[in-house]
């Protein structure tokens, strides 16, 4: 193996350690996780020959992915790429864009840029107004029980109040874990291009040690609040670059889609999270 090869293995499987973990966390144990991954490789052969002009050939995506070629013809990935639902909005991003338009309207926030209660219906902004702002396709009453189901916002009888301040379910085991798949895959994704040098995406971290725990903490609190000020700036520009594009753009030339991202982790010398 050679070394631009070992040091991106060891990279890989440095990267691969707390997933393992929630694999077997969660029933996912080694020979399941192996028969899988094949899957993947292929997928990741066919796009790579795709790329370089190169005939996709079951001899080829078995040279470069080390698939028996007995399993490229089973597994019948060579002639489709892996699929992907791009048809129609699914609950969960539907109600994300919902919290987003209400996280970054001037009308849905109150002095402090706080997101306020919104009424269901009403003269001024109401909540059946941010959803048709978003799409016309589903009624309100459907988005509104997503958000509560997730335990994203709650409902009286005269308000919608949303009950955090960023789009973070915290139920919905499906919902979190679409979150993180998506979330991970296009960070990983940025770093990698990064370090091929075919890109150079941000891609940055604040890193210190040697601290106590109860620093870790007061950090994770700034860290919090630095979020916050960077989702409203983003959001901003994302959604007015969302409406412009919707206006002024042709449908098959809006094609690209854009990810802005924080996470802030803090473990001890063992690994343990704080």
């Amino acid at each position: 193996m050679s070394s631009r090869s070992a040091i991106v293995l060891a990279c890989a499987l440095h990267v691969l350690r707390p997933l393992a973990r929630l694999l077997l966390r969660n029933g996912v144990a080694y020979p399941a996780f192996a028969v899988a991954m094949k899957k993947v490789f292929l997928d990741a052969a066919h796009a790579e020959l795709q790329a370089t002009g190169k005939k996709p050939t079951d001899s080829a995506v078995s040279l470069m992915s080390g698939v028996h070629r007995r399993d490229v013809r089973n597994l019948g990935r060579l002639a489709e790429p892996a699929a992907t639902d791009t048809e129609g909005e699914t609950p969960l991003n539907m109600a994300s864009q919902v919290v987003a338009r209400w996280l970054s309207q001037p009308d849905c926030l109150d002095d402090e840029g706080q997101p306020r209660p919104l009424p269901r219906s009403c003269e001024g902004p109401h909540f059946d107004a941010l959803v048709a702002s978003v799409s016309r396709d589903v009624r309100p009453r459907a988005v509104l029980d997503e958000l509560v189901r997730l335990g994203m916002a709650k409902e009286d009888e005269n308000h919608v109040t949303l009950l955090m301040t960023g789009f973070v379910p915290r139920q919905g085991f499906a919902e979190m874990a679409q979150l993180m798949q998506d979330n991970l895959h296009d960070h990983i994704a940025a770093a990698s291009l990064n370090l091929q040098g075919e890109h150079n995406y941000l891609e940055q971290s604040v890193f210190v040690d040697q601290l106590s725990d109860a620093s870790a903490q007061r950090l994770h609190t700034v860290a919090a609040k630095a979020w916050r000020q960077a989702f409203k700036t983003v959001m901003t520009e994302a959604q007015a670059r969302y409406d412009h594009d919707q206006q002024h753009t042709d449908a098959d030339l809006r094609i690209h889609r854009a990810r802005f991202g924080s996470y802030f982790y803090a473990a001890d010398k063992d690994d343990n999270p704080s």
